[in-house]
């Protein structure tokens, strides 16, 4: 195997392991989500949003700079948010008795 070849399978490796742990993360969201729910608070809480991007600026240790870094985690929490909009959503659907087709 060419070293190419070896940091290719790397990255693969990585790529696995990070698709883990977002889905870990979102599913963490997804709770925190339903907690929100439960106490009637937003989803957008612009606060904790910032407090989240300044965190994971702080612990950079690089290669990638803080606005890189910024810019993922943004991205992240986008996705994090709509999930959970879709589970308010849907759990609204079921309080309210309403069946969807899926």
């Amino acid at each position: 195997m060419s070293e190419l070849d070896a940091l290719r399978r790397r990255i693969d490796q990585i790529d696995e392991e990070l698709v883990r742990l977002l889905s870990a993360r979102a599913e963490c969201a997804l709770a925190i989500g339903r907690q929100k729910r439960s106490a009637g608070l937003e989803i957008y809480q612009p606060t904790r949003e910032a407090e989240v991007l300044e965190h994971v600026q702080r612990v950079n240790p690089g290669p990638l700079d803080d606005s890189a870094v910024k810019r993922l985690f943004e991205r992240v929490i986008d996705e994090a948010r709509r999930l959970e909009r879709l589970a308010d959503a849907a759990e609204a659907r079921s309080d309210a008795g309403i069946q969807t087709s899926d």
